[in-house]
């Protein structure tokens, strides 16, 4: 198939959404597919066989976007709208992928040109509002769930990352077939590195003789650092290090401010952000790998990766950490403080039974999180919307990773 995919972000940026849109466009284009991808003037360009990315023209004064709503992405959304509809008019495509708020163009556009339509759903619209604290306007709540209501009802298929969202899109739609489709592929980048070059950045990092706390990816306020700076504050063992791998500048710069306020200055380094392929060598300088998210619901993509490392975990016990994590793979916490201190502390006087969580999360990820699997789950996505598939639906009453309707 001939695919136009229609992403409203800065594509490619290591952050969520444009991660998952490179490894769909990965996938589909393994499987044979050819993918036109329509995108903003912001982010790196990606080479890669059958894929050819379309950016809009650059909008002045915006040099960058930030991570859910904002004004920017009015005029950058319409100049996406705009060049998604030259590539219509000039080209045939077999099939629409939409990212995010794009479903709603891809639901007009399938409607217009008789296309079918897939909306990739990473979050839920309206809970954007809140989980990034943009708004509390009743009128734009509304309106962004009528944007969604529309998008999951005009589409054709919902692909989901993951089961709280396949729960949103069923509530709106029942009738509406919906992928599970988690991002997986993510897993791959934590491969560790050898021990040499651990060792080696351990030093360098002022690393060597402490138990280090890995935490990778954004500084963004749904993320819960404050509540990680304040665990690691009232754990007693002087050992326990924090390697903090993420953060635009200026959030590096407020984050500073906060751990001196906590204590806890002379225990953090920061790293800053930096590349996807980098990452494998500060999962293997870790001891324990963090996530202290204190509330959410959509599962953060690091999971997969902390998952595939073999490292222990400490996430927080909340929806967003337990569609994925149980008691066998992490150490799951309540969202608070001093609960998050006891989870750490306990990884740092039971070596065995880190070692243990270590080995069955890099197990979970080999069973249900491979490559191997994803691939499956978008080759049946694929063989539905084109028809070509004669596998049985499951029914609702016994749901299963890949596809529900």
């Amino acid at each position: 198939m001939h695919i136009l995919m229609i992403a409203p972000q800065p594509f490619f940026q290591p952050r969520g959404t444009p991660f998952s849109e490179f490894y769909r466009i990965r996938a589909l284009t393994e499987l044979g597919h050819t993918v036109d991808l329509v995108t903003y003037a912001i982010g790196e360009d990606v080479e890669m066989a059958g894929l050819s990315i379309y950016r809009t023209i650059g909008v002045p004064g915006i040099r960058e976007v930030r991570i859910g709503p904002s004004l920017a992405k009015l005029p950058l959304d319409a100049l996406i709208f705009v060049w998604s509809l030259k590539r219509l008019l000039f080209t045939r495509y077999d099939l629409l992928d939409c990212h995010e708020e794009a479903g709603l163009m891809g639901v007009f556009f399938s409607k217009v040109f008789r296309i079918p339509t897939v909306y990739d759903m990473h979050s839920s619209l309206p809970e954007q509002l809140e989980n990034f604290r943009y708004s509390k306007s009743r009128l734009l709540r509304y309106l962004f769930d009528l944007a969604e209501r529309i998008t999951i009802k005009g589409s054709d298929a919902v692909i989901h990352i993951c089961p709280y969202l396949g729960e949103v899109s069923e509530k709106v739609d029942a009738d509406t077939p919906r992928f599970l489709i988690e991002n997986s592929p993510l897993a791959e980048s934590g491969t560790i590195a050898d021990e040499v070059h651990a060792r080696d950045k351990r030093t360098e990092l002022g690393l060597s003789d402490a138990f280090v706390l890995l935490y990778t990816g954004t500084f963004e306020a749904y993320q819960g650092l404050d509540l990680l700076y304040e665990a690691l504050a009232r754990v007693s063992d002087p050992s326990v290090r924090l390697l903090m791998v993420g953060g635009k500048p200026e959030q590096v710069d407020e984050a500073r401010a906060e751990v001196a306020r906590a204590g806890v200055a002379d225990r953090v380094v920061f790293t800053g952000a930096k590349p996807p392929g980098e990452m494998p060598l500060y999962l293997a300088v870790g001891d324990a790998l963090v996530s202290p998210r204190s509330h959410g619901k959509n599962t953060p993509l690091k999971i997969y990766s902390y998952l595939q490392s073999g490292k222990p975990i400490v996430a927080t016990r909340i929806l967003t950490h337990t569609q994925v994590l149980d008691d066998e793979v992490a150490v799951l916490t309540e969202p608070s403080p001093e609960s998050f201190a006891i989870g750490i502390s306990l990884l740092v006087a039971d070596p065995v039974k880190a070692k243990a969580l270590g080995e069955a999360a890099k197990r979970r990820s080999a069973a249900e999180y491979s490559y191997e699997h994803y691939l499956e789950r978008t080759r049946r996505l694929l063989d539905y919307v084109s028809g070509e598939s004669n596998r049985p639906m499951p029914s609702k009453s016994a749901p299963v990773k890949g596809v529900q309707q």
